[in-house]
């Protein structure tokens, strides 16, 4: 898996997502080609050391060479087409009309105007253009297939657009941030462009972010210099194996017969990797009354097991948390007795004295031959075996 963290943590915008994948990537060198791979003769790519804040890194800026500007009013379909006709592999052109698209429905919705007559203004200039199609090439090239972000900083205050004075984040900035974690931060201005945000967007990032191990860490500074270092920093991750030892997996049933909870039910548990498991009655909220299903599980073994529960029960949450134990030294030996034979656990206790139990499948199996009552054919059965 390709794991990626994004920390936007003073803003994010095309030119910043492109000088980081860039680094991630390695392809500073090859990135003066893509103006030709793109057929955009019209720009121009310039990569400039700076300094932001004493982190060095490397600038991407696209400059536009046309003097008259109008032209950039494309609509949707235009830019399409621009992308249809590059150079790039047909992932990357998947990725980059995605993107736009992204962009494209959050101003249908602010402006109330069909998606196919929609005007792209401050999105729709070579340099934008350019930052989205080299991104879309870059995350093809590094096979992402994983992404966490922690907030995204948006900055406040009011900024100049095509459209006016508008709030920051600008209307469509804030549409395409819905259902991502954010916030202003400290210092006026605009942190998070259109492009920014639905580059984000379109790697579908999860915000729950684990243990991660980097392994190689880039950053992308964008035009402006703030407070804090105006820069994206992305790093290409493993997972860390903190999902070891044993967890305990809960949840709460209260609308389901209990007899869905049976035998067969139970069974299923130990099927799906649950070492043990017990319930308990429970009164829930309004007075109702409810089941609490408590199961032990490895780490390994945790979504598998939850996956089940959630296919086979009515319940709609499950909470897990590690949890240490002591376990005592035990193991399993086969005894023949005048009974047949038994399987017998055998416990070490701390003062090294040993404790032994008859596996119960194997005494109900003889009691069904044999008619004696359970408790007295374990008894006759641990004679046995204590001779």
């Amino acid at each position: 898996m390709r794991t990626l963290l994004i920390e936007a943590f003073s803003g994010l915008s095309g030119d910043m997502f492109l000088g980081a994948l860039a680094g991630l990537a390695d392809t500073y060198d090859d990135l003066e080609r893509f103006p030709e791979m793109f057929n955009l003769l019209d720009a121009k790519i310039e990569i400039s050391q700076v300094n932001k804040n004493g982190i060095v890194c490397k600038h991407v800026h696209v400059i536009d060479l046309n003097e008259e500007k109008d032209h950039h009013h494309r609509h949707l379909s235009d830019i399409l087409k621009i992308i249809e006709n590059t150079d790039i592999t047909e992932k990357a052109k998947q990725i980059a009309k995605d993107i736009f698209t992204i962009i494209g429905r959050s101003e249908s919705k602010i402006h109330h105007i069909p998606l196919e007559k929609i005007h792209f203004h401050e999105v729709s200039g070579v340099d934008s253009i350019m930052d989205i199609l080299g991104c879309a090439v870059l995350i093809d090239q590094l096979k992402i297939t994983k992404t966490y972000t922690t907030p995204v900083c948006t900055g406040f205050g009011f900024v100049n657009t095509q459209h006016g004075i508008l709030p920051v984040p600008a209307p469509a900035t804030a549409d395409i941030l819905m259902g991502i974690p954010n916030y202003i931060g400290k210092e006026k201005g605009e942190k998070v462009t259109p492009t920014g945000a639905a580059i984000l967007k379109y790697l579908d990032p999860d915000f729950d972010v684990p243990v991660l191990i980097k392994k190689q860490i880039a950053y992308g500074p964008g035009k402006k210099n703030f407070k804090t270092p105006n820069v994206l920093r992305l790093s290409i991750c493993e997972e860390s194996d903190t999902l070891k030892g044993t967890y305990v997996l809960e949840t709460n049933i209260d609308d389901m017969p209990n007899e869905f909870l049976g035998n067969d039910f139970q069974n299923g548990l130990f099927e799906h990797g649950a070492n043990d498991f017990f319930t308990s009655a429970i009164q829930m909220k309004k007075g109702r009354l409810g089941i609490l299903l408590s199961c032990s599980v490895a780490a390994k073994n945790l979504e598998k097991l939850s996956n089940y529960i959630f296919e086979n029960t009515s319940t709609i949450g499950i909470r897990s948390y590690p949890v240490k134990g002591n376990r005592l030294e035990r193991e399993i030996k086969e005894f023949s007795t005048s009974y047949g034979k038994v399987n017998v656990k055998i416990v070490t206790i701390p003062s090294g004295r040993k404790r032994v139990k008859i596996e119960y499948d194997d005494l109900i199996e003889i009691q069904k031959e044999t008619k004696i009552p359970l408790q007295e054919l374990q008894l006759e059965i641990l004679k046995e075996i204590n001779k």
